[in-house]
């Protein structure tokens, strides 16, 4: 099966081995091929095949604990801090914006929209010099600013939040609601701590 390369990152293979590495740049104590699965999203085929590229390569080092292997960046490899840097620019905006709205209280679902969720899905067109989030739920907007200049500090990018109510979410009559519900976004896995029900819409499209 052919592989889509990506449009976030061209010197990428594909957008699994970005994410591979972004994951393993965030992740302190590595990561075996199952869970780099789990956080992708991916089969575990796929994954191991991408890390056993990745390792060839030199940009990712294995070793055996107990039974199985878990791979970290390779320190050592002369464009290790490069690599870490683009593959944090543009695949981290995923896993660090989720994890800092993980700390917010009041969230049912969020989302990134706009150019980044458009490169991300394969649209071809500029690198994104922002990043998009929609919050919806009754989290408390200071709460939700901090979150965003959190994720800044680490991405290097402004991230910009904007949080709708459930029944602003439901309302596809509004403009803006019809915008973003009509163009591709990225789901963010963010625990849900609101009592709200929120329509999944076409998530992730």
């Amino acid at each position: 099966m052919k592989v889509k390369s990506s449009a976030l990152f061209p010197l990428l293979r594909s957008d699994t081995q970005g994410q591979i590495l972004a994951a393993l740049v965030l992740s302190e104590r590595g990561e075996t091929a199952s869970e780099l699965a789990r956080q992708v999203g991916t089969s575990l085929p796929t994954v191991t095949r991408e890390l056993g590229r990745l390792v060839d390569a030199g940009l990712l080092v294995s070793e055996l604990v107990g039974r199985r292997a878990v791979y970290r960046p390779n320190g050592a490899h002369p464009l290790a801090e490069a690599t870490a840097e683009i593959a944090l620019f543009t695949y981290g905006p995923e896993p660090v914006i989720a994890r800092e709205l993980a700390t917010v209280p009041g969230i049912a679902q969020a989302m990134i929209f706009g150019s980044w969720a458009a490169r991300r899905r394969g649209k071809p067109g500029p690198p994104p010099r922002d990043i998009d989030v929609l919050v919806v739920g009754g989290a408390d907007l200071d709460d939700l600013y901090d979150a965003a200049e959190r994720a800044e500090g680490v991405l290097k990018r402004e991230v910009n939040i904007t949080s709708l109510t459930p029944e602003q979410w439901a309302n596809v009559d509004d403009g803006f609601v019809a915008t973003v519900r009509e163009r591709p976004w990225v789901d963010l896995q963010v625990d849900t701590r609101s009592e709200h029900d929120v329509g999944a819409g076409p998530g992730g499209h």
